[in-house]
């Protein structure tokens, strides 16, 4: 296969590798930064402590961390279609992913809460902040350089996701590796496929290093 060949479908995977990423990743730092968050609250030492709550926020993220994606995706098959009216295709590989990424990401953001300093926290209280105030200008504010880390670690794992994602219906390089690089023996094809995956994951950590280099010097 030649270079002419191969770029159209190299393009349009990576637009769609792209599309599967930003958009779970959008999805999964609201879910996730939420479902975080509720862990720290709901803990026993937290601002409303709830032993119940906690426990059972911490059994669905545990269960949700311990499936394979690709289990996951064929399990959840009737929930993608109710969302998104289908189970193939870029679209519907974002359910997956978000569901997959959701649980990941919030234990990164219980444990960048919970390494803010408890005295930070103490002090702001005995200013008189409000629960709210004290999540969103002392927690939230105070782990920044964490929770970036954090969702960087996330946005790399959606890259293997999507790809994982691509080879079983969802599109994107992943799907060109398995119609190509396997099934047509394209070498060429293949080790491009991969090139472009190590350069996405590269721009993504250095795109973070940088911003958490940049929230931790403030």
């Amino acid at each position: 296969m030649t270079w002419n060949e191969m770029a159209p479908l190299l393009r349009q995977g990576t637009l769609e590798t792209l599309q599967m990423t930003i958009w779970s990743t959008l999805f999964t730092a609201a879910g996730g930064l939420l479902v975080g968050v509720l862990l720290v609250l709901t803990a026993r030492d937290g601002l409303l402590p709830s032993r119940t709550a906690g426990a059972a926020l911490g059994l669905v993220v545990n269960v949700g961390r311990s499936i394979p994606f690709v289990i996951l995706m064929m399990g959840i098959i009737p929930f993608t279609r109710l969302v998104v009216g289908t189970s193939i295709g870029t679209q519907a590989a974002i359910v997956p992913l978000t569901v997959a990424a959701i649980p990941f990401y919030a234990r990164l953001v219980e444990t960048a809460l919970r390494e803010v300093e408890p005295g930070t926290v103490a002090a702001a209280r005995a200013m008189g902040a409000s629960r709210p105030e004290l999540v969103r200008k002392v927690l939230l504010r105070e782990a920044r350089p964490g929770l970036i880390a954090g969702l960087t670690i996330t946005v790399i794992a959606l890259i293997g996701y999507s790809a994982i994602a691509g080879a079983i219906g969802g599109g994107g390089l992943g799907d060109l590796a398995i119609r190509y690089g396997y099934q047509r023996f394209e070498t060429t094809m293949m080790l491009a496929i991969l090139v472009l995956l190590v350069v996405l994951v590269a721009i993504v950590q250095l795109a973070g290093d940088l911003l958490v280099r940049r929230l931790t010097h403030r």
